[in-house]
């Protein structure tokens, strides 16, 4: 159970945003809106956490470091537990009807993306692991970058705007330094095999 606690912070911060909203929105919309908004950076600290822990691991190996290399999938399904509450508040928001109607193939990349992290998270465990054998390093290495990837378009899309917020800005900044630090563990990867024995 110690080492679960990722999970509970990722519903406890998830279920703060969803308060936050409620108290901060002027009506029934903004604050399914500001809810949906919340809930996604919400999420963000866990995923950022689970997408760099290898890569923290090795480039800065340590106490702290190994710790959270070793609980990655609660890490992991913290996010996942987030991100399924910010699907509440979003689909919640949607059916008010403050938007355009969505077109079938804008929802395709997002629902690809949850039914990625469902699946992610349904085979988190050492049974899944025996059972898939290479396809499970396979689900969950296209997963997590699957997930960067839609993470990171989101809150680039965002940018384009003009209702840019400091908050989006700093959340693409702070996917690309993850991407940075998985970048930089391959290219030392690929400097040590290259070094002649």
């Amino acid at each position: 159970m110690t080492h679960r606690w990722p999970l509970l912070l990722g519903i406890a911060l998830a279920s703060a945003a969803i308060f936050a909203g409620m108290q901060a929105g002027a009506d029934h919309t903004e604050q399914w809106q500001l809810a949906a908004r919340w809930t996604a950076l919400a999420g963000l600290p866990l995923f950022v956490i689970a997408y760099s822990a290898s890569s923290l691991g090795r480039l800065a190996p340590g106490p702290v470091t190994r710790t959270i290399w070793r609980d990655r999938r609660w890490w992991g399904l913290g996010f996942a537990a987030s991100h399924t509450i910010h699907l509440y508040a979003l689909v919640t928001f949607i059916q008010l009807g403050s938007e355009p109607p969505r077109s079938f193939v804008s929802l395709i990349p997002g629902g690809l993306g949850y039914l990625t992290l469902f699946a992610m998270a349904l085979t988190s465990n050492n049974a899944a692991m025996r059972a898939l054998g290479k396809n499970w390093k396979r689900l969950h290495t296209f997963g997590i970058h699957y997930l960067w990837l839609i993470y990171t378009l989101a809150f680039g899309k965002r940018l384009m705007g003009p209702g840019a917020t400091p908050e989006a800005k700093f959340a693409f900044i702070l996917l690309l330094a993850a991407l940075g630090l998985r970048i930089a563990v391959w290219l030392k990867g690929r400097s040590r095999s290259a070094v002649p024995a």
